[in-house]
């Protein structure tokens, strides 16, 4: 017999940060102020989803935009997730992820040196 194939699926995270100004260039996924965002955010998301329920298969998030958030010192976030989609993990459940990363990020209120915006954490949302 062979081994059960894994496909890559992908979910999207979405969240907002209160202390991370929104600036034109970040519009650009070129810009220097863009790559350097995205790879701090990476740098904090990565661990909270090794620690999660799906860390055996979790292979990575990018971010795809940056946001101008409700004030002027917010952020949003729109990034794109992937985990290896096999027979042995059953179905992706976004509430589980989702209660995970509001326990690892003080009920959505910290990540790293970051400030979340409480309600703005989002799982395939």
């Amino acid at each position: 017999t062979t081994a059960p194939s894994s496909t890559t699926s992908h979910f999207t995270l979405n969240f907002t940060l209160t202390n991370l100004q929104y600036t034109a260039d970040m519009d650009t996924p070129d810009s220097r102020r863009f790559i350097s965002t995205e790879k701090v955010i990476k740098h904090y998301i990565d661990p909270l989803f090794r620690r999660s329920s799906i860390s055996s298969v979790y292979t990575g998030c990018k971010v795809m935009r940056f946001r101008s958030g409700r004030h002027r010192s917010d952020t949003g976030v729109d990034a794109v997730c992937s985990y290896k989609n096999n027979i042995s993990m059953g179905r992706f459940d976004r509430e589980t992820v989702y209660h995970e990363l509001s326990t690892m990020t003080n009920g959505v209120t910290k990540l790293g040196h970051y400030s979340l915006e409480k309600n703005s954490l989002y799982i395939n949302g």
